[in-house]
C-alpha cells in the first residue's frame, strides 16, 4: 500500500470519528456537557481527579 492510500484511510477513519456517539449524545441530551468539558480541561491540566473536586 503507497503512503497516499495509507493517507487517504486515514482521513476517512478521522471523518467517521466526527460523528456524536451515544455516550455523546446522553451527556449532551441531559444538559452536563459544560460541567463535563469543565472536569476534562481541568483533569488534563492537573492529572489528578481529586484537585478537581470543585468542577
Amino acid at each position: 500500500m503507497s503512503n497516499t492510500e495509507q493517507d487517504k484511510q486515514r482521513t476517512e477513519q478521522v471523518e467517521e470519528d466526527d460523528e456524536p456517539d451515544d455516550w455523546d449524545k446522553r451527556i449532551f441530551s441531559t444538559g452536563c456537557s459544560d460541567e463535563n468539558a469543565k472536569l476534562n480541561d481541568c483533569f488534563f491540566e492537573k492529572k489528578d481527579w481529586r484537585a478537581c473536586k470543585d468542577e
